[in-house]
């Protein structure tokens, strides 16, 4: 047991970090489960609505690709929550995947696991410590959801079945990631090769749900996200599905407990490859090297947002026969505030497309950081780079890269809902703009990054509490009945709903005044501090 020995205090470490993101991100879960039922309750108050919607959703490869199948079509609780199922899963085992590698991987590049080490620490002890915190983390949150489900009018046992879905997801994500930190030493690339692993069983999902008449369905069972899925919440509750993860969570630990005694703290099992003695003329700029570290993410960001806008613009060619019922309709409308159902529903999703862009700036720019910390930043600073032409290169990154995927998700939705709804000419325009108008919201996130790195570099990450903040009332404020006045405080919240919606570009040169504002105030306090 002595391997084991101080794992209790890493424990409560971890917690002490972590006091402010994981009760938000528990929060931010709930509500968001817990107000989408809230919602579609009275989008779907009869049976005859509720079969409708689900045999559209069941008729379109799109949206079982997206989402996933509804396998009982009169179920109130699986038609409100089908659209949060899977895509819940697949955000509670990246949240879980995280956790384990911040307090693992993370730990080991920065040293701090090392000087640890030094004292009375089992070498279990920060494996074991993690796998706690993630697990307890993601039963907290689907056992809260779960309460919040009920409390939003569902039966008690779909409610626990759902909060189960997310848990067993989150479960094997974690066990995925305890695995992935043993193979290399870098924590960013242990993030990345975990998110490939997730992506790859979302895909798998979705190859198997959207299959011509069930002949690949086998193919969903390959994919951990399948076999959550197949507890089916409230259309059966097979609590005894949640079995499958929990056993791939088991043998991975066993895994990575064996591969932890085959290398030192601080390597992983694949060593890196030495890079070249002189650095090539295009890296020799603080931008480039900024490039450098931040074009994977990018890659992979612009990949995801192409395809979420091919998605989203061929599910809006379909969305008049899911949207049967007058409050349906009502729901829409109020969300994007247009009249035609077709642009509302673009409206609503581009929307989303944009507050989703607003995570990557958020990102882009704790990467600043994050070199900081890591102690990099100080030695470049002494050469002759100065505070602000290394801060610009990471802000420029950051600025660029949400441009480029609020456009890339303007330029997917545009093409295949023109394609769908045979106007493309048409489409590509109006969706490019709708895009771009949701720029200065996105673009004001990263400034209050900046501004948080410059002013408070510890409170750095409050920016995800703003960001989780704004995301609760700026899309569900209007389902809570949150005043107007509160509503206002989401960035969001005053971005103009297009396609179709009235333009008014007073609202977007505020935002852009105020970004302007929060990132000269960042510049002006970074160059007063201290580095580190």
């Amino acid at each position: 047991m002595r391997d084991f020995v101080g794992t209790s205090t890493l424990v409560r470490l971890a917690l002490r970090r972590d006091r402010v993101l994981i009760p938000l991100w528990v929060v931010v879960f709930m509500a968001t489960a817990a107000g989408s039922a809230k919602a579609s309750i009275d989008v779907f108050p009869d049976v005859q609505s509720r079969v409708e919607a689900a045999n559209t959703t069941n008729a379109s490869p799109a949206l079982l690709s997206l989402y996933g199948r509804i396998f009982d079509p009169t179920s109130l609780g699986e038609v409100s929550l089908f659209k949060l199922t899977n895509f819940g899963a697949l955000l509670v085992g990246l949240l879980a995947a995280i956790l384990v590698n911040r307090h693992t991987r993370g730990e080991e590049e920065t040293g701090r696991l090392e000087l640890l080490s030094a004292g009375v620490l089992g070498r279990y002890a920060a494996l074991t410590a993690s796998l706690i915190v993630a697990s307890g983390t993601v039963i907290l949150l689907g056992l809260f959801s779960a309460l919040g489900l009920i409390g939003a009018g569902l039966p008690a046992t779909g409610s626990f079945a759902f909060g189960l879905t997310w848990a067993a997801a989150g479960l094997a994500f974690a066990g995925v990631s305890a695995l992935v930190v043993q193979l290399t030493e870098n924590a960013r690339t242990a993030t990345g090769m975990t998110a490939v692993v997730l992506g790859v069983a979302y895909v798998l999902r979705a190859i198997g749900d959207s299959s011509a008449s069930g002949s690949s369905e086998w193919v969903s069972w390959l994919s951990p996200i399948g076999w959550t899925q197949q507890i089916r919440p409230f259309a059966g509750d097979r609590f005894v599905v949640a079995l499958l993860p929990i056993a791939l969570l088991a043998v991975l630990v066993v895994a990575a407990f064996a591969l932890l005694r085959r290398r030192d703290i601080g390597a992983g099992l694949v060593r890196p490859r030495p890079g070249p003695p002189v650095a090539a003329r295009s890296l020799r700029s603080p931008l480039a090297l900024a490039w450098r570290l931040q074009r994977g993410a990018l890659y992979g960001w612009s990949a995801a947002f192409l395809l979420l806008g091919l998605i989203v613009g061929n599910i809006a060619s379909n969305v008049d026969g899911f949207v049967t019922s007058d409050s349906a309709k009502e729901l829409v409308q109020k969300l994007g505030g247009v009249e035609g159902i077709t642009d509302a529903f673009l409206a609503t999703e581009t929307g989303l497309l944009g507050l989703l862009a607003s995570a990557f700036g958020i990102q882009a720019a704790l990467r600043l950081r994050s070199e900081e910390t890591a102690l990099r930043a100080e030695p470049l600073l002494a050469t002759g780079v100065t505070r602000t032409r290394w801060l610009s290169s990471h802000v420029l990154i950051a600025l660029l890269g949400t441009t480029l995927l609020a456009l890339l998700g303007g330029l997917g939705s545009g093409i295949s809902s023109g394609a769908s709804l045979g106007n493309m000419g048409h489409q590509i325009p109006r969706l490019l703009a709708a895009a771009a108008v949701q720029l200065p919201a996105t673009w004001l996130v990263t400034a209050l990054v900046i501004l948080l790195f410059g002013a408070l570099p510890r409170a750095v990450t409050a920016a995800w509490f703003l960001y989780g903040l704004f995301l609760l009332v700026g899309e569900f404020g209007s389902v809570f009945n949150l005043p107007e006045s509160v509503m206002n405080l989401s960035p969001y919240a005053h971005t103009p709903r297009l396609p179709g919606g009235d333009f008014s570009a007073t609202p977007l040169i505020w935002l852009l005044a105020i970004t302007a504002a929060l990132t000269a105030a960042g510049y002006t306090t970074f160059r007063r501090r201290d580095i580190g």
